[in-house]
């Protein structure tokens, strides 16, 4: 037992930064722009500063979290530590939505893109390329996924910078509507209502996913106690000066920017900003974003199940399992390839709800889990110790749950679902080993939940 490979500890701080901006996608900003822009009624920068603010309190509990379990699980590991196992293992349950669905996303992005750039080939063969493509890199080892998404990040900054340099350029040419740089009026509500404004913020969320997908990579960090925290608010920081600096100048240059389809709005405001050129590089740069996501978001999943298989909760021989030469979980991503097939088969607007649905549901628990470690079970509870350990956790979980109630009735029904699932699969999971544990009263111990 004690020869069984392991997961190799080799990240950095930079490295854990870079894996969590390619899952997350700066990119993003731009495939959510037109809905975004619509249900923040164009007010973009302070939908983007609520947005951030409610996911600032999510990421301090993340760091407190992982500083208290820094092992693979995640919202999994943190509920079932701080509050119940049962419990711990429903949240992973939900979790194992948002993460074995957010690879599909990608690849289904990356063939919808692609097909747009080669109409002649069908959007299921770039499905079929770029599965097999993400489990070879991913199989490889942790280092190669760093490298890979390091690259995807660089070149997604540049792009942002770029398109920023080009407004810039039109604000001090005269060719935009504004004559200067600074300006207070972004981030004044203006006519339009704070309940438009945070609408669009609940949606804006999801422009920052990604950031705790790096808490599943605590194992293969070097001193995840103090790198993953350190990472997560870089991660989160880092998004957000990306996503207001666009906000901002895109709001005072082109205050009166119209569109009718919101899906190619933003191609529209690339091609307004820098034309034909600006627009076919953003196109490029779109494909390798969702390319690099995917390859994050393959290897999030696998370690999230490396993290069930160990403990039992799933079958241990298959998803605890760690290849002695590449120091990967090769099983897992096998499994996960295979399960992302079903890009062939099902829209990005499904993937979508499953993701949505199990993501807010652990970000939630997050936040409660930090209550219950630190302030009921260490009973740190001085003046400071009350506000780190009770109010803010208690913002974090009360936003993110608001928002987790705005999801449409058929997400929510679905969700239940998948969670009754997981209810039915862990009775019958402690039915079947009850008569084991039975026969030896004498022998028997608590096994670690």
């Amino acid at each position: 037992m004690n020869n069984q490979p392991a997961l190799s500890k080799s990240l950095k701080v930079y490295q854990i930064v870079f894996l969590g901006l390619a899952w997350m996608t700066p990119m993003i900003f731009f495939t959510v722009y037109g809905v975004a822009y619509d249900a923040a009624g164009g007010q973009m920068v302070l939908a983007y500063l609520i947005a951030f603010l409610a996911i600032f309190f999510t990421a301090y509990s993340y760091s407190r979290m992982v500083k208290a379990y820094p092992i693979a699980g995640s919202a999994y590991t943190y509920t079932k530590k701080a509050i119940h196992p049962r419990l711990g293992f429903l949240v992973g349950w939900a979790l194992l939505l948002d993460y074995i669905f957010s690879p599909i996303i990608a690849i289904l992005t990356f063939g919808i893109f692609m097909h747009t750039e080669f109409p002649s080939i069908p959007v299921y063969v770039w499905v079929i390329v770029m599965n097999i493509i993400l489990a070879l890199v991913n199989i490889v080892g942790i280092k190669s996924v760093a490298r890979i998404s390091g690259i995807s990040v660089v070149v997604q900054i540049l792009f942002i910078s770029l398109f920023c340099l080009f407004i810039i350029k039109d604000i001090a040419t005269g060719q935009a509507s504004s004559s200067t740089l600074f300006s207070l009026h972004p981030f004044l509500a203006s006519d339009v209502p704070f309940t438009t404004i945070f609408s669009g913020a609940a949606l804006i969320c999801f422009c920052f996913l990604g950031f705790d997908a790096v808490t599943t990579m605590a194992e293969e960090t070097i001193q995840p106690e103090r790198t993953i925290p350190k990472a997560i608010f870089l991660i989160v920081c880092i998004a957000a000066v990306m996503y207001i600096a666009i906000s901002y100048f895109t709001q005072i240059a082109y205050p009166g920017f119209t569109f009718t389809n919101p899906d190619n709005a933003a191609y529209i405001l690339v091609k307004l900003v820098g034309g034909n050129l600006l627009s076919s590089l953003f196109i490029t740069v779109l494909i390798i974003a969702t390319f690099t996501q995917g390859v994050s978001s393959v290897t999030s999943v696998t370690r999230f199940l490396y993290a069930l298989g160990r403990e039992s909760v799933l079958p241990q021989k298959v998803f605890s399992y760690i290849h002695p030469t590449f120091k990967t979980p090769v099983v897992n991503i096998l499994l996960v390839t295979a399960f992302s097939f079903l890009g062939m088969f099902i829209d990005l607007n499904t993937a979508v709800t499953f993701v949505s649905f199990g993501a807010l549901t652990a970000f939630t628990f997050v936040n409660l889990s930090v209550i219950a470690h630190f302030y009921i079970k260490l009973k740190k509870r001085s003046f400071t110790e009350t506000i780190l350990y009770l109010i803010f956790p208690l913002i974090g979980a009360a936003f993110i749950g608001w928002l987790l109630t705005l999801l449409n009735k058929d997400t929510l029904l679905i969700g239940v679902a998948w969670l009754t699932v997981g209810f039915l699969y862990l009775f019958v999971k402690s039915r079947l080993s009850a008569p084991f544990v039975k026969r030896d009263h004498s022998k028997m111990t608590v096994p670690e939940k």
